[in-house]
């Protein structure tokens, strides 16, 4: 017994010994690396915060969309995808995988709805001037990510139109209108997008006309990814010239102007 007990004193480690010859144990084990982090702000929400205009992003959101981020949007399968904007992802901590993926949809709510929570369009467009099928009326897209009441059954979010149709339409007690019911929306249609039907993040199917290489809205949606988190890496696209609006459509555009709440 006493030769194990010699051989666990002499091959413990030395401690330091302080005042009153009390032994300070110095702990060894790695702290923990943060799981997410606040992305940075988009060109257009710094103009907004120049301007002193509240209808702008939330930090809070950021965190909305990392948790909601599911393990196939941080992993290798959507590299080629975002290799654009963040050249670096396979490489990054996951902490700055979901940075990243809040930041872009920040951008894509400057592009869809110049970051108002509020904000809707009725396009006149023959491709969208349809009726939507669970409010059966004219397809009206709404809030950040510029959504529609059909993404309830299409994507099982959760917009409850039997409640919205009663509020006004700026209301932002409207579920659709809800920046957490909004968001989480979109996450699931990118990875319906991404994972379920392999398309590319640019591409002419995409669910958003703002990632529609070529179409009314593109070139706003990648100046505001002109921010992208520096871990990323530097980006390849160009940066072209924030609209007026910061929206994806004229009518959009347009909208903000007349329905300023």
């Amino acid at each position: 017994m006493w030769t194990k007990l010699w051989i666990a004193v002499f091959l413990a480690p030395a401690l330091p010994v302080g005042c009153g010859g009390q032994v300070h144990f110095q702990s060894t084990v790695a702290q923990p690396q943060p799981q997410e982090k606040p992305a940075p702000p988009t060109p257009l929400a710094e103009e907004k915060a120049e301007l002193g205009d509240d209808q702008t992003w939330k930090p809070d959101w950021d965190k909305l969309i990392e948790d909601a981020l599911p393990p196939d949007l941080l992993s290798p399968k959507v590299a080629k995808d975002v290799k654009a904007f963040c050249p670096r992802f396979n490489t990054l901590a996951v902490a700055d995988k979901r940075a990243y993926w809040a930041y872009f949809f920040q951008a894509l709510a400057g592009a869809e709805a110049g970051l108002r929570a509020t904000a809707d369009v009725r396009h006149t467009e023959p491709e969208t001037a349809v009726v939507d099928r669970v409010s059966h009326r004219m397809v009206r897209s709404e809030g950040l990510l510029q959504l529609t009441f059909e993404d309830a059954d299409r994507y099982g979010c959760d917009f409850d139109w039997a409640g919205d149709k009663t509020l006004a339409e700026h209301d932002p007690r409207k579920t659709i209108l809800q920046p957490k019911n909004n968001l989480l929306c979109g996450v699931k249609i990118l990875t319906n997008q991404l994972i379920d039907q392999g398309k590319p993040l640019l591409t002419p199917s995409s669910y958003w006309s703002t990632l529609r290489p070529g179409r009314p809205g593109y070139d706003t949606f990648l100046q505001q990814m002109t921010n992208a988190p520096p871990a990323c890496g530097r980006t390849q696209h160009r940066r072209v010239s924030v609209g007026a609006a910061s929206t994806a459509e004229s009518e959009t555009a347009a909208n903000s102007v007349a329905n300023p709440h």
